[in-house]
């Protein structure tokens, strides 16, 4: 294993800020961890159903069973006993919260780390979403949920933010004794675990997104998994035409409660071709991105400026995203503008090395139709519906202050999963040159 020196053993070297020699000069590579893998394995798999005129799942000329096949594969990968491959992670939350029965009347616990979409899904079915603060793992706090409960609380979701799962046991403890759902957001997180068992397979429901950022990838996709029959069927019923399917394909229409309104959100069989192959690469995927990343933390460990995120669980970890953080936000702030002047920076399209305030619409004090209560219907809607007159909340800076405190001291870096050891040699070495001053 290669050793990195300790930060008292290094020559003080002018930054790249004052006038010195930048440590790189050609941009990182870019995210995207499992289109790096995409290789002529996918070719082929996407040539084979172009070959069989057959793209629809449920039907065609020659049908190749390609979804039906990566959802059987998937629920066994997770540990669970169903998987339903959707159109996107943002249709896999729709889709997941309509099972569950979330609409006008009640409230679902979010976190203030988090993506745009989870918010939209609850808006865009009535219900009100509820921020809730996180802790130094970057992902939901126990303790504030519990002061976040109310009569109209129906569930909570627990994101599984930049790569490593969320305290999963300790939420569920508690959505148990309230009663409550505990659907978890595995977007950022595919192929991670708590405790030996793989994020997903936990809660009453799960969602997965196979978009081009995610640790498996087939450009845009979803897949909700749960272990509940009945939800199963519900999130079928959600995601199709709005009614479950028999053994035989067949609609069902004699249960009324499995009789809702579908978004018409299936995946394909080209897509779902690819997330065969992409799943198989997987944990090679995972392994490479944890050994960059853990090469870089363990020599990080030596700068006592700099403290780590807490993994809740490191064996679980995916490696997919660093976070480091710094007493003041001037410190974050300068850490961070000095290493992208030392090269630790992608391509323009590409995003790594940011002070998280900038981290876009993750942060909920960033997402402007959230904090303003804006509305499709230009009335208010969920907000000003009658069954939700009761919810006040808010949503601007300063509702979650442990989050705002977190955001404007923390740097976030992506972990590609091509990194060279090279690559990482140059990331050690600009962090090197910059902590030491």
């Amino acid at each position: 294993m290669k050793t990195d020196p300790k930060p008292d053993t290094l020559e003080v070297e002018p930054l790249a800020l004052e006038g010195g020699a930048p440590v790189r000069t050609t941009p990182l590579p870019l995210e995207f961890p499992g289109m790096h893998y995409l290789d002529q394995a996918e070719i082929e798999a996407v040539v084979r159903v172009l070959k069989s005129r057959s793209l629809f799942r449920y039907y065609g000329i020659d049908l190749q069973a390609e979804v039906l096949a990566f959802e059987r594969e998937f629920a066994e990968f997770i540990g669970v006993k169903h998987a339903l491959a959707v159109s996107s992670g943002s249709a896999a939350l729709q889709t997941a919260l309509s099972a569950l029965g979330v609409g006008p009347g009640q409230e679902v616990i979010v976190p203030a780390y988090l993506w745009v979409a989870v918010v939209a899904a609850v808006v865009n079915l009535g219900a009100i979403p509820v921020l809730a603060d996180i802790d130094d793992s970057f992902t939901l706090d126990p303790r504030e949920v519990e002061t976040h409960i109310t009569p109209r609380t129906v569930g909570m979701i627990a994101v599984h933010m930049s790569g490593a799962p969320a305290n999963v046991p300790a939420l569920l403890e508690i959505a148990r004794q309230r009663r409550l759902f505990l659907l978890e957001d595995c977007a950022q997180c595919a192929g991670g675990s708590i405790g030996g068992k793989k994020v997903g397979s936990l809660g009453d429901m799960a969602i997965f997104s196979f978009q081009m950022n995610k640790n498996m990838s087939s450009g845009e996709g979803g897949c909700v998994v749960t272990n509940d029959q009945h939800l199963y069927q519900r999130a079928v019923a959600a995601h199709d035409n709005g009614y479950a399917r028999d053994e035989a394909g067949r609609a069902i229409y004699d249960n009324l409660d499995l009789c809702l309104w579908g978004r018409g959100c299936r995946l394909d069989e080209l897509r779902g071709a690819i997330l065969r192959v992409q799943l198989e690469k997987l944990p090679e995927i995972i392994r490479h991105m944890r050994e960059s990343k853990y090469r870089i933390r363990r020599a990080l460990e030596a700068f006592p400026q700099v403290h780590l995120r807490r993994i809740v669980d490191r064996d679980g970890d995916t490696g997919a995203f660093l976070i480091l953080t710094f007493d003041r936000p001037s410190e974050a702030r300068k850490t961070q503008q000095a290493l992208r002047a030392e090269g630790i920076a992608t391509s323009s399209q590409g995003i790594t090395n940011v002070v998280m305030t900038d981290w876009g619409l993750h942060i909920y004090s960033n997402i402007v139709s959230l904090v303003r209560k804006t509305s499709t219907d230009r009335r208010g809607f969920p907000w000003s519906l009658a069954e939700n007159r009761d919810s006040k909340v808010q949503y601007a800076k300063g509702t979650c202050p442990f989050a705002d405190s977190l955001f404007e001291r923390s740097i976030l870096l992506t972990i590609p999963s091509c990194l060279t050891p090279d690559d990482e040699d140059d990331i050690l070495q600009a962090f090197r040159k910059v902590l030491a001053r």
